[in-house]
């Protein structure tokens, strides 16, 4: 009886942080604004930011309740738990994106949307090379557990990007190509900075060297965009 009382105030606590976690991230207009104008939509309008404010909602609404059920599942330190809730989190609002839109649709773009459309192909071949180092070195020493993990983050980022590339068009064009560049831009540069961290464990000097260049990469393919491509 002792257990189950423990493990009840155990979720409550949980619950009472996952909550207030979720209060604390909950967007709102001036949120969905500021995103929309550091990527590359100036002066966005009401439905515009209405738009980029139900995007972030998607993806805040599940963030506080994985961080949270996360460590105990993997056992794992902040940074691996950070990684795991944004990349689930994403792949989460992408495939409940992929339902069509209640309201009003708009005319789809004469100009089908292509993965190079959105993430530029410097970032897929950097995202590519860090996925495969990662592989390749977790091989080469043995260590065939973090290989797995390293493969699976690699897999879910790919599957975070191609489902924003088709998921249905909603609102306006240039808002809707903006998110689908945020989402699979963070998509890629997550994968870039969780493989090469994942891949190079050991801590010397040439980890340390590795890690630091997988995060220069993932700061540059992260980095908001000051104007769309010419598809929008």
């Amino acid at each position: 009886m002792l257990q189950l009382d423990n493990l009840f105030w155990v979720a409550v606590i949980m619950g009472v942080v996952g909550l207030a976690i979720l209060i604390v991230l909950w967007p709102g207009e001036k949120h969905g604004k500021r995103l929309l104008e550091r990527w590359g939509v100036p002066d966005p309008d009401a439905a515009e930011v209405a738009l980029a404010v139900r995007y972030l909602k998607r993806r805040r609404l599940w963030y506080p309740w994985l961080f949270l059920a996360i460590p105990p599942l993997l056992d794992d330190t902040a940074a691996g738990t950070i990684f795991a809730t944004l990349l689930l989190g994403g792949l989460i609002a992408e495939l409940l994106a992929q339902r069509p839109s209640r309201g009003p649709r708009r005319e789809a773009v004469l100009a089908p949307r292509t993965l190079l459309g959105i993430v530029p192909g410097w970032a897929l071949a950097l995202g590519g090379l860090a996925a495969a180092a990662s592989i390749a070195h977790l091989a080469l020493i043995g260590r065939w557990t973090l290989l797995a993990v390293a493969a699976g983050t690699a897999v879910v980022c790919v599957a975070i990007t191609l489902l924003a590339v088709r998921r249905p068009p909603v609102g306006e064009p240039r808002a809707d190509l903006a998110l689908r560049c945020r989402s699979g831009r963070v998509a890629i540069g997550l994968g870039i900075g969780a493989c090469t961290a994942i891949g190079w464990p050991a801590g010397d000097l040439v980890s340390f060297l590795v890690v630091a260049a997988g995060l220069a990469a993932f700061l540059a393919v992260t980095a908001p965009v000051k104007r769309l491509p010419a598809a929008a």
